[in-house]
């Protein structure tokens, strides 16, 4: 399978992306260019077990629940977190498939 098929892009040193692979990865890095979603992200990336419910997370901030909630929305809208709602609660798990994705993309090794 070629890096096109399996959704992933050539390290910036290696190749120029695609005005569509521009698009796509410009949401993601712009979902994390606020501090209150990436500190979100690595709060949920790090949890044992690999998820967290978003009442263990908004304690950790001086803001409302719906602004969390807000950030947490554009983080799901990104495809950087998966969200299940349980009962009352909502979990959220980080995808380490899109973030990897972010990472080969701004790599200086190539991918193999």
């Amino acid at each position: 399978m070629s890096k096109q098929e399996a959704g992933c892009c050539a390290p910036l040193s290696e190749a120029p992306l695609a005005p569509e692979q521009a698009a796509e990865l410009s949401a993601m890095f712009k979902a994390l260019g606020d501090p209150v979603r990436l500190r979100l992200l690595s709060m949920i990336a790090s949890q044992p077990g690999g998820e967290v419910c978003v009442c263990d997370l908004t304690p950790a901030f001086d803001l409302s629940q719906p602004t969390i909630s807000h950030h947490l929305k554009l983080l799901r809208q990104a495809g950087l977190v998966d969200a299940e709602r349980r009962g009352t609660w909502v979990y959220y798990r980080a995808r380490p498939e899109t973030t990897d994705r972010m990472a080969a993309v701004l790599s200086t090794a190539p991918v193999s």
